[in-house]
């Protein structure tokens, strides 16, 4: 790259992170950021810490804040950061600005490299909100004083190889055509499982470095090694866990990181920026024979859209739907006609929507909680986009026209959200009001709460990802940490109580009101 282009590179990289800057999405993903901080880091008061050692709890330093907040962190910007810094080709495209990019005379990699940088630059800011979380959290709940390097290292090592891997993939996700659609978000969530879990299995057993570490983006596996080789202990767990108070607390020594590991996490980073090699020769530079140059526009060949495509003639079985809807009156007929146009749209939920209800009928009792994750996980998809599809399809205001105006539209994607639900998980529901009527209400509420959380999240980022990620992202910790009432969501843990499931009624119940009102001042001030 001539120093020529030096210039043009630093404009893309501000311009790339101002406009991220400015989206809705990034103040709900801090407040998303502070929350998850507070809520892991419990209060050794009320009997949970963040770190525990054979129900031992490992004290408050800067070693044991840092590394803690740190994975909690890597999880959370490895699912959550890619939906993040996603989605700007489609926004491009959809507003006309692409023509002009198109013909800008930059080559493909410095506009590639400058997509990266503002990614990396963009997440890295989000990165530096979590970390003042933490230090605020020390103060409040730490012990001894505050060891800034401690906090910059333990985040530098453990995170930076996520956030270069979670932008170089957005940037081949965006760059490649196949992939810029649902079916490239639902690929990378199948990733992001996938890199969790392989460096963990190569890495069970080995006492030393293994080469699986050179590909543990997530650090999780890296700092279990750093772990035990202080503690000498198989049994630990992080994030919110419970210890035995009469237990005398364990404390971490002020470095974790052998020579070894450090050579590890940076081979991870660099390893990490390998999909930019791809991203470039496969970068469309927005032509009209590779990507959809009109609203609402999408990959046409991603897998999804293929799927989607090979299973059109299915959709021949809701058509019937909208002829009920359009002889029910009101809201109800709104909203079926919503349901219908989403599994219309998209005739592989059908497919899966039909799997799930049968093998809800029949699967054991014990295993419905399993079966009830993978039903939500496919509603959940399908909800992101129900808010946003007016907007995209510039049908907005023309809706916002009609009989009971933009608040009765909102009133009715809310309706079919929750009747889409309803699809995936009749079966579940029904034989849980029988058997675990708790389990039940807990999925009602849990539905409603987040249908709600969908609408209001996609009005105010314009787009679907803002939820999705955080929706993905809590799917994932909600399975992972079973026992915790709150979490428990839609109740396939079994966890959830009266307690949690009141609380997410009233959440419920605010986000829907705080939606309508944001619905009514949006169009005013229009």
């Amino acid at each position: 790259m001539r120093a020529a282009s030096l210039p043009v590179l630093k404009a893309l990289l501000l311009a790339e992170v101002r406009m991220r800057m400015r989206r809705p999405g990034t103040m709900v993903a801090v407040l998303a950021l502070i929350g998850l901080s507070w809520a892991m880091v419990g209060d050794p008061s009320l009997g949970y810490t963040l770190v525990a050692i054979d129900e031992t709890r490992v004290l408050y330093t800067s070693t044991c804040l840092a590394l803690g907040g740190a994975l909690m962190a890597g999880l959370l910007f490895g699912l959550a950061g890619f939906y993040l810094v996603r989605g700007r080709v489609s926004e491009e495209i959809r507003s006309g600005v692409a023509a002009v990019l198109a013909a800008t005379p930059v080559s493909n990699t410095v506009f590639v490299l400058g997509r990266w940088l503002g990614s990396v630059v963009y997440l890295s800011a989000l990165l530096l909100v979590f970390l003042a979380t933490m230090l605020v959290l020390h103060l409040l709940r730490g012990t001894g004083p505050i060891q800034l390097g401690v906090y910059l290292q333990t985040f530098a090592l453990l995170l930076l190889p996520v956030v270069f891997l979670t932008a170089s993939l957005a940037s081949l996700f965006e760059s490649w055509p196949p992939l810029m659609g649902k079916g490239g978000d639902v690929l990378y969530f199948i990733f992001f499982l996938a890199q969790l879990s392989v460096p963990a299995v190569a890495t069970a057993g080995h006492a030393g470095w293994a080469p699986a570490l050179l590909v543990d983006f997530s650090g999780v596996s890296s700092a279990v090694q750093a772990f035990q080789s202080v503690v000498h202990s198989q049994h630990f767990s992080i994030g919110a866990a419970s210890f035995n108070p009469a237990l005398a607390p364990v404390v971490l020594p002020e470095s974790l990181w052998s020579r070894e590991l450090l050579l590890s996490r940076a081979g991870c980073a660099l390893i990490g920026m390998l999909p930019l090699l791809l991203a470039v020769p496969l970068f469309h530079r927005y032509s009209p024979d590779r990507v959809r140059v009109a609203p609402g526009g999408g990959a046409r060949w991603s897998p999804l859209a293929l799927a989607n495509r090979w299973l059109r003639p299915l959709s021949a079985a809701v058509r019937p739907l909208f002829g009920l809807a359009a002889r029910l009156p009101g809201v109800w007929g709104e909203a079926l006609a919503v349901v219908a146009l989403a599994l219309v749209s998209n005739p592989a939920a059908i497919v899966a929507a039909a799997v799930l209800l049968a093998g809800g009928c029949v699967v054991e009792g014990a295993a419905l909680g399993g079966w009830l994750t993978a039903g939500i996980v496919i509603w959940g998809v399908l909800v992101s986009e129900l808010s946003v599809r007016d907007l995209r399809n510039d049908v907005d205001s023309m809706s916002a026209a009609a009989p009971g105006g933009a608040q009765r539209r909102l009133a009715a994607q809310l309706l079919a959200a929750c009747l889409l639900a309803l699809v995936f998980t009749a079966p579940v529901l029904l034989r849980w009001l029988i058997a675990e009527p708790l389990r039940a209400a807990a999925l009602a509420t849990g539905v409603f709460s987040m249908s709600c959380a969908a609408s209001l999240l996609g009005r105010l980022s314009g787009g679907g990802r803002t939820f999705l990620a955080l929706f993905l992202f809590g799917i994932y910790v909600a399975v992972q940490t079973a026992k915790a009432p709150a979490l428990d969501v839609v109740g396939f843990n079994g966890a959830a109580n009266a307690l949690s499931v009141m609380g997410q009624l009233l959440t419920g119940t605010l986000v829907f009101v705080l939606a309508l009102w944001h619905e009514k001042w949006r169009f005013a001030r229009n």
